[in-house]
């Protein structure tokens, strides 16, 4: 286990310096305090505590609890819990994970996660999604991930979706297509609003007919992905597509749409490109050839709402994460 004089010498600072960064970083330059941060992780040094108390300082440990809704227990945004961990293990603070496995298991989730009094509250959703807040959460020191609460009185880190699906589409269009087949997200999501219009601001930007795309919104529920084999062969006439891109709302979509264009006989992307959403975690890179997708910022979500609390930041509103496009030979 990694001392703190093995982070002084990784840092080529002294031992005072260590203890300034975990125990009062303010007192640092930033790029002094930058430089023990990455000695800390490269190390994954776990500050003795115990050493306060001997000062006289607190020998209590500052604790940010996860309200986590489908977050830890699907594959999709799970490095979003493994942010929060991670950027409050640095920081010398500890995390916990309190799931709320449905909306009527909400109420024995929070008064779980206040039993154990933590000094931060982060509540985490697995796609964005508005949540209710419970009134016994109002007094909490309180940041969202992921999500928005209906009121929009909370600090929230959301995906900049409407940037990222714009690039994305900018880019088909400096390649050449001009004949994208859009199937989105259910448009009772908010990312699926979202991403159809930038869809459609960047398609008349580029001063582009708009009646060139076709679009469809899936309808809610996962027995509706297979949909998408029907609208794909609807545009298949005598095995001729009627599309040069299909414009996927997710990876999930994606890996569908592949199987039906090789299906038809189509190559991808010789005869028709295949944009994704969201690089799903270990599946993008599957994909044959493998696939050009936007990356949901989940880890950076997770790292920004941690950040939010242990720095006390100011309430700011919604804060968007940038969505980067992640390009492979699928385009």
């Amino acid at each position: 286990m990694a001392s703190l004089k093995d982070v002084a010498q990784l840092a080529h600072v002294s031992l005072m310096t260590v203890s300034r960064a975990i125990n009062n970083p303010e007192l640092l330059k930033p790029e002094t305090l930058k430089q023990v941060r990455q000695a800390i992780e490269t190390l994954n040094y776990v500050p003795d505590f115990s050493a306060r108390k001997i000062r006289g300082k607190s020998s209590k440990i500052s604790t940010v609890g996860v309200l986590a809704l489908d977050t830890a227990t699907t594959p999709y945004s799970v490095e979003i819990i493994l942010s929060i961990e991670q950027t409050a293990r640095q920081f010398g603070w500890s995390s916990f994970v309190v799931n709320i496995t449905s909306n009527e298991d909400s109420e024995r989730a929070v008064r779980q996660l206040l039993s154990q009094k933590p000094d931060g509250i982060i509540y985490t959703t697995m796609g964005l999604r508005e949540v209710t807040i419970p009134d016994s959460l109002y007094n909490s020191h309180l940041v969202l991930a992921n999500c928005i609460d209906e009121q929009r009185c909370f600090p929230a880190y959301i995906p900049d979706d409407y940037n990222g699906q714009y690039y994305a589409i900018s880019r088909l269009i400096e390649k050449g297509y001009r004949k994208p087949l859009c199937l989105y997200i259910p448009e009772e999501t908010l990312a699926g609003i979202t991403r159809k219009k930038a869809v459609e601001s960047a398609w008349e930007t580029a001063g582009l007919s708009h009646s060139a795309l076709k679009q469809y919104h899936l309808k809610m529920g996962d027995e509706h992905y297979r949909d998408v084999i029907a609208l794909i062969h609807s545009h298949c006439i005598d095995g001729q597509p009627d599309f040069d891109v299909v414009v996927c709302g997710n990876d999930r979509i994606a890996f569908l749409a592949y199987q039906v264009l090789l299906n038809e006989g189509l190559r991808i992307p010789e005869d028709v490109a295949v944009l994704g959403y969201d690089n799903m975690i270990g599946v993008g890179e599957l994909f044959y050839p493998p696939l050009t997708t936007v990356v949901l910022p989940h880890y950076q979500l997770g790292h920004q709402a941690a950040l939010h609390v242990i720095e006390q930041r100011e309430n700011n509103g919604v804060q968007y994460v940038p969505c980067e496009l992640l390009e492979r030979e699928s385009l």
